[in-house]
């Protein structure tokens, strides 16, 4: 089982940033890919970006694309998650996620999540 602590969320104005961070504890090895979920109110859970350490391959959600990018310390087993040109409609509970591969993370079959960190875009 791996642990996730996150951390960084906040209020932002519209076309801001903020990065989100997520420390890994654990099985880290277990886990080949690791990515963020968001949640609005009312809304489903949503797989935002995930990164396969195995393929060097990272899945962008149609909405995200060219806004944010995910990074690893690997010395820290810390991943972020670094939003730019925030919009309203970016407001809502972040969660980190580690699954065994990029397909699964994909898919909705997580391992393990986080305990959620909320982000507050402004208009």
């Amino acid at each position: 089982q791996v642990q996730l602590v996150e951390s960084g969320g906040g209020l932002v104005q519209a076309g801001g940033s903020l990065r989100l961070s997520c420390a890994a504890s654990g099985r880290t090895f277990s886990s080949d890919a690791m990515g963020w979920f968001r949640q609005a109110p009312g809304k489903e859970r949503e797989v935002v970006i995930a990164y396969s350490w195995s393929l060097g391959s990272t899945y962008y959600a149609d909405s995200v694309k060219g806004r944010f990018t995910i990074s690893r310390d690997t010395a820290k087993n810390t991943v972020f998650l670094q939003m730019n040109a925030l919009k309203p409609e970016d407001t809502a509970v972040y969660y980190c996620a580690a699954a065994r591969t990029l397909w699964s993370m994909k898919s909705g079959s997580v391992d393990s999540w986080g305990q959620g960190t909320q982000v507050t875009v402004s208009s």
